[in-house]
């Protein structure tokens, strides 16, 4: 697997975009940098994080030969890869907040953001860009992030966590190939983060509802059952699950 290594860069997801449309890039090609200066999460949301201390990569993995009819399978497997290689390093209590941000002992310490290269209406690749909080220790105004050595008082091998997190990417999206839809999103609902517990959400207007995370639709929408047992989907840009 092509790994290319920068000092310094605006966004990973960005530098691989730019390789794609100039040139063939190879399936599992990662873009690592010690430092990013505009990082981006969901949304829209900015991630930000000290030089050399943690760990950012974007990596191209072709999805054109996998009957991808729900593109949030590639989300599902790639939090599952994460949380199953933090698992592997015996990082406690890890759980996924939706949609696929990754959480240790209720502190967030890996976001993920995924664009997808379409073409004729249907998923040929994606861009899979992962932020995991590892070495660093202080983070200013982000009373619910963490980070690796934090939680555990340990210093991690930043090239290592590359390498199991990528080995576990590939199998998870075999799983995919191989058409192991249900046992994916099966394991993925397994870790989602206060899944039947009683829950606080915001929906886009700034309203505050509580309600139960039930379950999670194959195109990424949440089920929540809210009052008078009714259940209702939601999807991302309409609902955040307050920690």
């Amino acid at each position: 697997m092509p790994i290319i290594k920068l000092n310094a860069i605006d966004s990973t997801n960005t530098f691989l975009k730019e390789m794609i449309n100039s040139q063939n890039v190879e399936n599992f090609t990662v873009v690592t940098t010690k430092h990013q200066t505009k990082g981006k999460g969901q949304m829209g949301a900015q991630w930000t994080s000290e030089p050399s201390k943690n760990l950012m990569f974007s990596v191209f993995v072709d999805v054109k030969k996998i009957k991808l009819e729900y593109p949030f399978y590639i989300s599902m497997v790639t939090a599952l890869a994460v949380r199953q290689s933090l698992n592997s390093f015996l990082i406690p209590q890890l759980f996924i907040k939706w949609p696929n941000d990754i959480l240790s002992q209720n502190k967030k310490i890996c976001g993920i953001l995924i664009e997808n290269v379409m073409k004729q209406s249907k998923v040929y690749a994606s861009i899979i860009g992962v932020g995991l909080n590892v070495n660093q220790m202080d983070f200013k105004n982000l009373p619910n992030a963490s980070s690796l050595k934090q939680i555990t008082g340990r210093v991690f091998d930043i090239d290592a966590l590359l390498d199991v997190i990528i080995s576990n990417l590939k199998l998870y999206v075999e799983k995919l190939q191989n058409g192991r839809f249900l046992e994916v999103k099966e394991a993925y609902e397994s870790f989602l983060f206060r899944k039947n517990k009683p829950s606080t959400f915001k929906d886009a207007k700034g309203n505050i509802f509580s309600g139960y995370i039930k379950s999670v639709k194959e195109s990424g929408d949440l089920e929540v059952l809210l009052e008078d047992n009714i259940t209702k989907a939601f999807a991302l840009k309409d609902i955040t699950l307050m920690y």
